[in-house]
């Protein structure tokens, strides 16, 4: 009896262990394919933009991540179908970005 609870132990131990490698091998797969997915994007960002632009881009990025992302996803897919035809430079961006942000609402107080 106590060699078959053993037996049941080790196997479910055995099984545990299995699992969390798969979970941890399946956790580092996502994170390589992350970090090839941004090393890409970062390598045709290089290509379509002046330092300027984005060192612009990464200054914003830390405020507005994902007005940033949605600019950098346009530039690409701009860039990959052959539309761009020279590098984007700081003012083309900011007036890029200027486009994009969300109209604000003007607020008036009226004192009466």
């Amino acid at each position: 009896m106590d060699d078959e609870l053993e037996e049941l132990k080790k196997r479910k131990l055995q099984q545990l262990q299995q699992q969390q490698y798969g979970a941890q091998a399946q956790a580092v797969q996502q994170e390589q394919a992350q970090a090839e997915y941004e090393a890409k994007k970062q390598t045709i960002l290089r290509q379509i933009l002046t330092p300027e632009a984005r060192e612009r881009l990464s200054t914003l990025k830390m405020t507005k991540s994902e007005l940033v992302e949605s600019v950098e996803m346009q530039l690409i897919s701009l860039a990959q179908s052959g539309r761009l035809q020279a590098k984007i430079d700081d003012a083309k961006l900011k007036s890029l970005l200027i486009q994009l942000q969300p109209k604000k609402r003007e607020m008036q107080i009226r004192r009466v």
